[in-house]
């Protein structure tokens, strides 16, 4: 009896965790947002829950549930499979590489300033993307010999928050404010690897459990994107899953790509089992050649990324 009632009290909660879950297949609400980004792991949780339940008393409704919990899950992985990169498609012979560089530092991390110069100079990024990069603003002439030409931080705009990082010139800078939530989270600048204009963008989105903040966001770093044309990275911290369905809109819409197989990034403490919600994309112009998350966190709550990239050049 009592093995009975426990299989119960399983099986009544993840039915409530599997229906929050696949509210995303009827609507975008914004207070489920979160929980759409975590749907592989809910989905596992979920499944191993009703493994749990069926051991305790066997029954169609755990069977039911268990099956369910796998569907989920097993979406969940083939909606990440759809942005992927053609793994068969090759550089074209006269395209260069370019290396990209991806991290949200942590506004208060001033602690592993140091760290974070010395990893950033030593990357071999052409281009780098900081977030919360205020730490940095009393030590950025640290980065003017490997980074010559920057935006933020007094360049283009007074605030130190987003911080583009170039060994190239960088060219039609501008930043936006994409909702009145969080100013100049967004920036766009036009910077040629080789003979290539390649408009390079740097995004941090509000959290989708503000409101609808974060699909609008989306739609209005669309609009500008599509004004500039062209091929197009875009990187940054999105706070959601390439899987939610606003990222998935965005991506679809923008002719977007990831720069291949997404890693966790978010919490650290959670390492491979947490949620990626830093990204890497590109046009389908770009030929991803890999993407790897940094090893160490540095003092911050994410990981950061970085992405080689190959870039055909005008014949």
């Amino acid at each position: 009896m009592i093995r009975e009632r426990i299989s119960s009290a399983l099986d009544v909660l993840i039915s409530v965790g599997l229906l929050v879950v696949s509210l995303r297949y009827v609507t975008g609400f914004w207070l489920l947002s979160f929980f759409f980004s975590l749907q592989p792991q809910l989905g596992v949780i979920a499944a191993l829950g009703a493994l749990a339940s069926l051991v305790l008393h066997r029954s169609r409704y755990g069977y039911a549930l268990l099956a369910a919990s796998l569907l989920l899950c097993g979406h969940a992985f083939w909606m990440q499979r759809e942005f992927l990169p053609n793994s068969d498609a090759a550089p074209p012979a006269n395209a260069m590489r370019a290396r990209l560089l991806s991290f949200n530092m942590l506004g208060d991390n001033f602690a592993n300033v140091g760290r974070i110069i010395t990893m950033i100079n030593a990357s071999g990024a052409d281009v780098a993307y900081v977030f919360e990069a205020g730490p940095l603003l009393h030590h950025l002439d640290a980065l003017k010999t490997a980074y010559p030409y920057r935006i933020g931080c007094g360049v283009a705009v007074d605030v130190c928050d987003l911080l583009i990082l170039s060994k190239h010139p960088i060219e039609n800078p501008q930043f936006f404010s994409l909702s009145d939530l969080r100013a100049n989270r967004f920036a766009i600048a036009t910077i040629r690897i080789g003979g290539t204009p390649v408009q390079f963008a740097a995004i941090h989105l509000s959290k989708p459990y503000f409101d609808d903040y974060h699909a609008e966001e989306l739609l209005n770093a669309r609009a500008k994107l599509r004004k500039r044309g062209g091929p197009m990275v875009i990187g940054g911290d999105f706070n959601s899953d390439t899987i939610a369905p606003d990222m998935q809109y965005f991506l679809r819409r923008g002719g977007l790509q990831t720069a291949g197989s997404e890693p966790a990034t978010w919490p650290v403490a959670a390492g491979i089992f947490g949620v990626p919600i830093d990204h890497i994309y590109t046009s389908k112009d770009i030929t991803p050649l890999s993407l790897e998350r940094i090893e160490d966190n540095y003092g911050s709550n994410h990981f950061g990324l970085i992405a080689d990239l190959a870039i055909a050049q005008p014949n």
